[in-house]
């Protein structure tokens, strides 16, 4: 018998698992599964790609000083408080490396993301579980649950997958509520989507204790390059810093994400013609009597009767071609999340939930 063991949390972990994306024996699939644009991403990111492609042979800076200088200059943030990562979930983990270890809490709410408590164990701190409130994000009960223990607290805000999201007053009180020796982590992978929002910017420069998070995968169509970032004050930064891997995004990635951000007039009609569908899908499915809360992302989560029904209605869904997501494991059996596709696509699942609910299969 082996003495070589992982370090305390590690095998506590259960796997994530993503979206599907095929289903055997059907051709004309449609994946809505995993919240990607449907309009992938702008011609002038492709560009960038292409051009960057030439240079595979070079090292890419260290400092990400291009990307981070174009994040400063669309958002209106002090570069030199800005770290980038492999998606904004190798940001995360940078957190919970830096500020959660053996004997701390980390705090999530009861249908958050997945990876938070994947990111507590990884670093053999104890993930707490704390309810929300008709799948909003309740602000006294996270407070209510913070011990001593409490390191960090993660709040995905517009949240994934329920859809919903708390105002800034709610993040402030939040914030300020917070022991002395917790940090605040604001996880805004959907705030593109919500006019208006600044994901927390204005909150992380009145407070030391909040970070922000951001991620070029949903909105900016850049999935497949896996580009994120975080906004703080300059001593977490400099903490998150010293954990990065110096390499740790490619010529490739930084070259394409500035692209992507550069190119505002593609980003906000992704955001707008978004913003038309899901209004139109959401009101056609609540005509079949299938609800959804108000939804501030690129999905809705909509609500079956019971957890048979939803499942029923996936299977259904599937052999239409179409691949939603089941959020049984997020607490929410009776559930499919939609991302809203182009369109056609839009049109397709409201057909096809709608001969579900009649019986037409």
């Amino acid at each position: 018998m082996t003495k070589i063991t992982p370090q305390p949390g590690i095998m506590e972990i259960d796997l994530y698992v993503g979206g599907a994306a095929h289903v055997e024996g059907v051709s004309d699939v449609v994946k809505l599964s995993s919240n990607e644009n449907p309009y992938g991403p702008s011609p002038s990111a492709s560009a960038a790609a292409r051009r960057a492609s030439y240079e595979l042979h070079r090292y890419p800076s260290t400092d990400h000083a291009e990307l981070r200088a174009a994040i400063g200059e669309i958002h209106d943030v002090d570069p030199e408080n800005v770290i980038c990562g492999v998606g904004s979930d190798e940001v995360l983990q940078f957190i919970a490396q830096s500020y959660a270890g053996p004997g701390d809490e980390v705090i999530y709410t009861e249908h958050g993301f997945s990876m938070y408590p994947i990111l507590a164990h990884a670093c053999g701190a104890t993930p707490v579980k704390v309810a929300e409130k008709d799948r909003v994000v309740d602000v006294d009960a996270i407070l209510a649950a913070c011990t001593d223990k409490t390191r960090i607290v993660f709040i995905a805000n517009p949240a994934n997958p329920t859809g919903t999201m708390i105002d800034l007053d709610a993040c402030t009180r939040l914030a300020e509520g917070l022991p002395a020796e917790a940090l605040l982590v604001l996880d805004g992978a959907y705030a593109e989507f919500e006019a208006d929002y600044d994901g927390g910017v204005s909150l992380v420069e009145r407070r030391e204790n909040v970070i922000m998070t951001r991620t070029f995968s949903k909105i900016y169509g850049l999935g497949g390059l896996r580009i994120g970032w975080g906004y703080a004050p300059r001593a977490i930064i400099d903490v998150l810093n010293r954990v990065r891997q110096p390499f740790n995004l490619s010529t490739v990635q930084l070259a394409t994400a500035e692209a992507a951000l550069r190119d505002t007039d593609f980003m906000e009609k992704c955001r707008t013609d978004n913003e038309r569908l899901r209004c139109w899908l959401a009101t056609a499915l609540k005509d079949l009597g299938v609800e959804s809360d108000p939804s501030h992302t690129n999905f809705i989560l909509a609500r079956f009767a019971n957890q048979n029904e939803a499942d029923a209605c996936d299977a259904y869904l599937k052999t239409q071609g179409l691949i939603v997501r089941k959020v049984a494991g997020y607490g929410l059996p009776n559930c499919l999340r939609i991302t809203i596709g182009d369109e056609s696509s839009c049109r397709r699942v409201a057909h096809a939930i709608g001969q579900f609910k009649r019986g037409e299969t």
